[in-house]
């Protein structure tokens, strides 16, 4: 089949929920992509942070290919050699206490607002959950409505009761929302959907504060950020303090579908068996991907290139900001960079394509900029290159 015929057969039988770029993606290898037609694709955006260890990586490959042949799934009714392991992994890596494993972000921070939501009915009603405008997590009922985006709600209505939403890296609006129903606190430290908003160092401090003072349950979604991204294995680590509960997915699985609720000691036991449960969560094959995904971040210094890589673009992008007047502004940590424009973003996205560098804009006018964790001098500079003929 060719190009042509393949989107002829997706139009006519797979939803159009997407807005999709007009090209078959077959293959991929580190940083590069080819499609059907044979053309090659620097990938700045990889999977949306999917594929944080590029495409295709060896060692998440070879973990698969070794498991595939014992059992690719085990019910959640036994006990899963693999999820122990996975486990522990992430608890060693991140703070004391237990994982919840399932198959997405969204279903990570389910997760996490029924777990709040259990402790706090247990203390006298308290079930109402404050989270930030311009965030987002998820696209389930209940994560589109923690998500305070009118536009990721409209349609949808009625929405689930019990949120409250007041502005990002505002410590005072937070404080003036809490009542006595309030339970947690809810956020991405580096809203990602948002617009690659950065929090504050003070204001996570504060607000770690705060929820020990007012016994509430601090949940940091590193659905985006979690697993190197930010040059640190999770991004709370940036801000000195640790998170109530902690939900990753993306990178985790080096390609394959797996989210994370992590929670700390004081929460861990809080859902009971029968409260929470996901048929393929933690399957033996994401879990093999994700011990291979923590591997190759050791054993091949990637946070310490994730660090030096991220520096050397945010080099470059400064570089070409004082050429560019449409470049209002770059900011973020590590490898999750966003550009804010004083134009709309979508035609240089479209450009870009045309030149074969993939990234993506979002909130209209930020251009996030978010290679693998394996990117080279060389990628970046190719990349830059691009981003400077495309905005002449």
């Amino acid at each position: 089949m060719n190009t042509k015929e393949v989107i002829a057969q997706h139009d006519k039988y797979v939803m159009c929920t997407y807005t999709r770029i007009p090209t078959v993606i077959v293959k991929g290898k580190g940083l590069k992509v080819w499609d059907l037609d044979g053309n090659e694709y620097l990938d700045f955006f990889p999977g949306w942070a999917v594929t944080g260890l590029g495409h295709c990586h060896p060692k998440v490959i070879s973990a698969v290919r070794n498991h595939l042949k014992k059992i690719i799934h085990v019910s959640n009714n036994y006990y899963n050699v693999l999820q122990a392991k996975l486990a522990q992994k992430i608890i060693e890596n991140s703070f004391e206490g237990k994982v919840f494993f399932c198959n997405s972000g969204a279903e990570a921070n389910e997760g996490a607002i029924k777990l709040a939501r259990a402790y706090g009915n247990a203390r006298g009603g308290r079930n109402e959950i404050i989270t930030m405008e311009n965030s987002f997590h998820g696209r389930t009922l209940a994560t589109i409505t923690a998500t305070a985006q009118p536009k990721y709600q409209k349609g949808f209505e009625p929405l689930p009761l019990g949120f409250k939403y007041v502005a990002f890296n505002d410590l005072k609006a937070i404080e003036n929302a809490i009542t006595d129903k309030t339970i947690a606190i809810m956020l991405e430290p580096i809203q990602g959907e948002g617009g690659i908003n950065v929090a504050g160092e003070s204001y996570i401090k504060s607000l770690r504060e705060l929820c020990d003072k007012k016994d509430l349950v601090l949940i940091f979604d590193e659905v985006q950020t979690g697993v190197g991204r930010t040059g640190k294995m999770f991004c709370f680590e940036h801000y000195g303090i640790t998170p109530d509960v902690m939900t990753l997915a993306k990178a985790l699985g080096g390609g394959l579908p797996i989210g994370a609720m992590v929670a700390g000691k004081k929460f861990a036991d809080i859902l009971k068996p029968g409260m929470h449960a996901s048929t393929f969560g933690g399957s033996p094959i994401a879990c093999s991907a994700a011990l291979a995904v923590f591997e190759a971040i050791q054993k091949e210094k990637l946070l310490s290139n994730t660090v030096k890589m991220g520096g050397y673009l945010s080099e470059k992008l400064d570089e070409l900001k004082k050429k560019k007047p449409i470049m209002k502004e770059i900011r973020g940590k590590g490898l999750m960079l966003g550009i804010e424009l004083t134009i709309p973003g979508k035609e240089i996205v479209e450009k870009c394509f045309k030149e074969r560098l993939l990234i993506n804009c979002t909130h209209d006018k930020v251009l996030r900029i978010m290679p693998g964790m394996i990117v080279t001098k060389k990628q970046i500079d190719k990349a830059v290159e691009i981003l400077d003929k495309v905005m002449t």
